[in-house]
């Protein structure tokens, strides 16, 4: 991996910002159905309107657009378009086939971008991620009260799909791969299971992030996990970083990163919400706001990346990033 170096020596010397969220970007254009299908797809036989991925396709210029604003911003990770990417989770929209090319299109989408910043400012090298999202089933819960011991998938179900999205997104440029948003630690560990495999047979090694979800105060992952679980459950592994997102407000997270930070030797990555939703379930936390209850984070130096998830905008990623440049990262334990 080419920019392996460059990201690890970025991380040493100071917090990295990743950017914000997609669809909340992707909402502003108000795509309908013949957009999502444009051209190519407009006599497909199912609807397919909500299915952002299928945009890298469809609509590349909004997709590209949106990077190059967080990138503007001062992000220097952006993710890929792929949360979704999966052949388990295209399923709702009969496009399992597609998946090799949503995540391949998407890496070459943003990686276009990424080279773009990178070579108008050489000292500030960026990245793209390629976002692994957790699919829409779960390994380890049974979709079915009355039947406890059934699960919907497997775990080498899982591991195949993952792989395929791996693959793709590697393929089509990035420089790490994120397995974000994790509910339920079992399909997490099938992701992690075929990242090293990929590693093994490719012979590289990949900069794997992984970024869980807390759902509520009880301060669990939906599988039942504290934070504390959560990072002992994937420590085995050589990872970038360790980190939460989405869920919660930043305020909220603050215990959780914590109980990373002081029991973890891998980078931190935090990117909260912004705040939680209102009624309408619309984030109303203004960048200002937010950047302020990050201050907390870089404070009691708790992490080395640091972006934001739904409802954040590059209007808050700019306003997390100035805030965050005169701060130090979170040191690493040195190896005994």
């Amino acid at each position: 991996m080419k920019n392996s170096e460059q990201l690890y020596k970025a991380l040493s010397e100071r917090i990295l910002i990743l950017d914000g969220a997609m669809g909340t970007m992707l909402q502003r254009y108000k795509f309908e159905e013949e957009d999502y299908r444009g051209e190519r797809f407009k006599d497909y036989p199912y609807l397919v309107k909500g299915n952002n991925d299928l945009l890298s396709l469809t609509q590349p210029h909004a997709i590209e657009a949106v990077h190059r604003k967080y990138l503007e911003a001062g992000a220097d990770i952006i993710e890929t378009n792929t949360f979704s990417g999966t052949t388990i989770a295209m399923a709702d929209y009969h496009m399992e086939d597609l998946v090799y090319e949503l995540n391949y299109e998407s890496a070459k989408i943003a990686r276009k971008v990424c080279d773009e910043f990178t070579a108008k400012d050489p000292e500030k090298p960026r990245f793209v991620a390629g976002s692994i999202g957790p699919t829409n089933k779960t390994a380890s819960l049974s979709p079915d009260v009355n039947d406890p011991g059934y699960r919907a998938i497997t775990f080498n179900e899982l591991k195949i799909a993952y792989r395929q999205q791996a693959e793709a997104l590697l393929d089509g440029g990035s420089d790490i791969l994120l397995v974000e948003t994790i509910f339920d630690t079992l399909n997490a560990k099938a992701a992690l299971f075929a990242i090293d495999e990929i590693q093994e047979e490719r012979g590289i090694e990949i900069p794997v992030m992984v970024s869980g979800t807390i759902t509520d105060a009880s301060g669990r992952t939906l599988s039942g996990q504290t934070a504390e679980a959560f990072l002992i459950s994937i420590s085995h592994l050589n990872l970038l970083s360790v980190g939460f997102n989405c869920a919660l407000g930043a305020n909220q997270l603050t215990p959780y990163l914590e109980t990373l930070a002081h029991n973890s030797d891998f980078h931190i990555s935090a990117y909260p919400n912004a705040g939680l939703p209102n009624a309408f379930g619309q984030y109303d936390e203004s960048p200002e706001h937010m950047a302020g209850q990050i201050k907390e984070y870089v404070e009691k130096k708790l992490i080395n990346i640091i972006g934001g998830c739904c409802g954040t905008t590059p209007e808050h990623i700019k306003a997390i990033a100035e805030l965050v440049k005169d701060y130090e990262p979170r040191r690493l334990k040195s190896p005994a």
